[in-house]
């Protein structure tokens, strides 16, 4: 069953490329046949399609043709039109005298004798009026047109056209400069006067929210402006060699060239700041959700965070996504290509890249179950088998871990069946206390604890010990002495930090009661044997 959706998508892809899927599905008898849409390459090359002459790099009219043979009778035509005005505009007193003469039934259009082109009927009904109509309607065209031609290659007129030149290189100054003093005094305001913050409702994740919105909006003001910049510059320099006529023709060149690259830019440009825009929104929504007062306690803030961080990089990725996919979409259209029989073909695609790819469907469902029960989120740490770290980056595919070594651990989402999490919420700091067999135990467990509690009042630790330690008492008589165990709840992460700080006081407070932690003891009876 899977090969066959392989070899269905296969033959979506000949059909796109304009190639018969029988061809490729004839040597397979055992798939069974499958009505395939054709596709004549002749019909393509006989459908009529319609370009236009120019003049100077101005349209003069609009001719059509079959497909195969447009661009060569497009060329034939201008190559002609270019001779007879050079001819006509090399003479002063040159006369212009333009015919439309009959032959074979069609009208035929001579200029100074010089023949120039045949009204067909295909020209015909692209302006809907008969040949004979649209011939005398090409030669007042071809008239004023030539007419202008020459007039545009008067001194006056050329000295005109120069002023007005230098007045839009001014202007295209100017603006580039109020445009560039906007995008500095934007930029420097931004620095200047970060948006304020209420520090009665903020907390530190809505802090860096704040900051990640207005990086947003910064980027999205910075490429505004970039593109302000681009347009006022190329769109001015077009529209000045639009003035002239010897520079028309580069003019119309540069549009020629440009046609495909500037609609990519702007589909491109379009789906960067679309991006941006819905990180903006995504931020903004996260901000508000975090400031509500019912979801802000002190027990919630810090797991908040985490959590909040993880579902807004996971938004923003699959969000990324679907912009670039409609992005291409839009390109794809904007280059005249249909996009229709491609969507079909990828949907088989689709369906064949699911069954053979199952592995990736099962990460990306484990993903979203992670993600949604909060198993665990970034900046977590946690346990999974035999490796575990610091969680720097969860997706909807992978989890990747640091571990105390500094080695980054990449896990598939599928592979992750039980996870122990070290910092849900709260931790907690598991000390184990040796203490000598000969020592006072009550005095011993008198001091652990008042060590404990001194350093729960203490302020530097009080916030990070959520409840004062808890002395358990005697959990085992061991090979070095007395095992007493100390539980101690702190915040996430919390927990090694708070344990060193609490063996060193009590390290300290040992020394000063003259309390020794044992070290491990062996001893060796000799019996002696008399004879």
């Amino acid at each position: 069953m899977r090969y066959r959706f392989i070899i269905i998508a296969l033959c979506s892809i000949l059909i796109t490329v304009g190639i018969d899927a029988k061809v490729g599905m004839a040597q397979i008898p055992f798939l069974p046949q499958i009505q395939t849409p054709s596709l004549d390459i002749k019909d393509l090359e006989n459908k009529v399609v319609s370009g236009w002459v120019y003049l100077d790099g101005r349209r003069l009219f609009q001719i059509a043709a079959p497909r195969g043979s447009i661009s060569e009778r497009l060329q034939n035509i201008n190559q002609k039109l270019a001779k007879i005005s050079k001819n006509y505009l090399r003479s002063d007193n040159a006369k212009l005298n333009i015919e439309a003469r009959t032959q074979n039934g069609l009208p035929v259009i001579y200029v100074n004798d010089q023949y120039l082109l045949t009204v067909t009927q295909e020209d015909a009904k692209l302006r809907q009026v008969e040949p004979q109509i649209l011939a005398e309607s090409l030669k007042q065209d071809i008239k004023d047109s030539l007419e202008q031609a020459k007039l545009e290659r008067q001194p006056e007129f050329l000295i005109d056209r120069s002023k007005i030149a230098t007045a839009v290189f001014g202007g295209m100054i100017l603006m580039s400069w109020g445009v560039r003093r906007l995008s500095y005094r934007s930029k420097r305001n931004f620095m200047v006067r970060p948006p304020t913050s209420d520090i009665r409702v903020d907390k530190p994740i809505t802090t860096q929210l704040s900051h990640q919105q207005n990086r947003h909006i910064l980027e999205v003001k910075r490429r505004f402006f970039q593109l302000t910049q681009a347009v006022i510059w190329t769109g001015g320099t077009l529209f000045m060699l639009s003035l002239f006529p010897y520079t028309r023709a580069i003019e119309v060149g540069i549009i020629a060239v440009l046609r495909i690259p500037l609609r990519l830019s702007v589909v491109g440009v379009g789906t960067y700041v679309a991006i941006r825009l819905t990180y903006l929104l995504i931020d903004r929504f996260t901000t508000a959700f975090v400031r509500s007062s019912t979801l802000i306690t002190p027990e919630t803030s810090e797991r908040l965070q985490l959590r909040v961080s993880t579902i807004s990089g996971v938004s923003k990725g699959i969000i990324t996504l679907l912009w670039l996919a409609i992005g291409v979409l839009v390109a794809l259209t904007a280059l005249g290509i249909d996009i229709v029989p491609l969507l079909a073909g990828a949907s088989l695609i689709g369906v064949a890249l699911s069954l053979a790819s199952q592995s990736l469907i099962k990460d990306a469902i484990n993903g979203f179950l992670i993600i949604v029960e909060d198993q665990y989120a970034l900046g977590d740490v946690i346990n999974v088998g035999d490796v575990g770290g610091l969680v720097e980056n969860l997706n909807l595919r992978i989890t990747q871990l640091r571990d105390a070594e500094g080695r980054l651990i990449t896990i598939p989402n599928s592979e992750i069946k039980i996870v122990a999490n070290l910092s849900s919420r709260w931790s907690r700091a598991d000390l184990t206390i040796p203490i000598a067999y000969q020592t006072s135990i009550d005095q011993a467990l008198e001091l652990i604890e008042t060590v404990g509690l001194e350093m729960d009042k203490d302020a530097r630790w009080e916030h990070q010990i959520i409840e004062p330690p808890d002395v358990l008492g005697i959990d085992n008589f061991g090979d070095r002495g007395l095992i007493i165990r100390v539980w101690i709840k702190t915040q996430p992460l919390k927990q090694w930090d708070v344990a060193r700080e609490y063996r060193h006081r009590l390290k300290v407070a040992f020394d000063k009661a003259g309390i020794s932690i044992p070290v491990q003891q062996q001893s060796v009876w000799l019996n002696s044997m008399n004879n």
